[in-house]
């Protein structure tokens, strides 16, 4: 099998990393959510992006009960981007660091009852 292409014991599809090259960051765009950052994640993302991490909390996460959450940028009324999807390059700014949430779609426990909704997202779904 392909490097490219990824299964996960469980779901019945395979994903097409591929594919992310073409599409248009459906999964980093579109209505708003959360995107959850676990605390312990925090400084390797600051780090990353070479700013201490009080930093960091302040400028691109807000509180959502007690979790922390990454905050979106609005960019017509009703849709939202992460702040660091870059929509000219077409690309995560801080992808190798990037939350658990993102390293994990499209396997999420969500669409095991959900694939065609994840299917009209994704164009990488087999």
């Amino acid at each position: 099998m392909s490097d490219r292409l990824i299964t996960k014991e469980g779901f019945c599809y395979t994903f097409d990393s591929k594919a992310c090259e073409e599409c248009m960051g459906n999964c980093c765009t579109g209505e708003s959510g959360h995107i959850w950052v676990s605390v312990q994640k925090i400084p390797q993302m600051a780090a990353y992006l070479g700013i201490e991490s009080d930093e960091f909390i302040e400028k691109y996460l807000e509180k959502s009960g007690y979790r922390y959450t990454i905050k979106e940028k609005v960019v017509v009324e009703g849709e939202f981007d992460c702040t660091f999807f870059d929509r000219e390059a077409n690309r995560c700014t801080i992808y190798p660091v990037r939350p658990l949430q993102c390293r994990t779609f499209p396997f999420w426990d969500y669409y095991k009852d959900n694939e065609e909704e994840l299917r009209n997202e994704c164009p990488g779904i087999l």
